[in-house]
């Protein structure tokens, strides 16, 4: 998904407040960032998506934590 179409299905997603769709999308935004090697900005989406899965009791919460933790941004939790 090309950035722009990215921010704007993230813009939906929220207004929406379609939580599933948040999880995935800050996700891909994250997986994008890993790739451009920008670990900042992939554990800003990465956290973004965490928060969402675990407000939503999403099982991707449990990936996500182990994600950050491995790059020290996150305690890993037991779910």
């Amino acid at each position: 998904m090309d950035p722009t179409s990215l921010e704007q299905a993230l813009l939906k997603a929220h207004a929406s407040d379609d939580s599933a769709a948040l999880v995935r999308l800050y996700t891909l935004a994250g997986d994008a960032a890993e790739q451009r090697a920008d670990g900042d900005a992939a554990c800003f989406y990465l956290t973004h998506a965490f928060v969402f899965a675990l407000e939503a009791g999403a099982p991707e919460a449990s990936i996500l934590n182990t994600r950050l933790a491995e790059q020290g941004r996150a305690h890993l939790l037991e779910f």
